[in-house]
């Protein structure tokens, strides 16, 4: 099963360990994930579903290339790693 795992910046506050989940996409592994700290899900998405600007996501180490498109495949040994972004100017 995929492991979705949250980064401390964001688990500090919600406390939500990683997970492994029975998903065969980014966002069932996303939802799954966050039905364990379910006050995580608007900080992590939009209301549309998708990614917000101050969040990053990676897939074994690669960052998604889409905020929206969640529908990325996920294989048993994957890994998610959902993390506060850096922005500024």
């Amino acid at each position: 099963m995929p492991t979705v795992e949250f980064a401390p910046a964001l688990t500090r506050h919600v406390p939500c360990p990683p997970q492994s989940v029975a998903a065969t996409t980014l966002r069932a592994a996303l939802d799954s994930a966050l039905l364990a700290a379910p006050a995580l899900r608007s900080y992590v998405l939009d209301e549309q579903g998708a990614v917000r600007k101050h969040v990053a996501v990676f897939v074994n180490a690669r960052m998604i290339a889409s905020r929206s498109q969640l529908d990325i495949p996920l294989a048993a040994q994957d890994k998610v790693m959902v993390i506060q972004a850096l922005t500024g100017g």
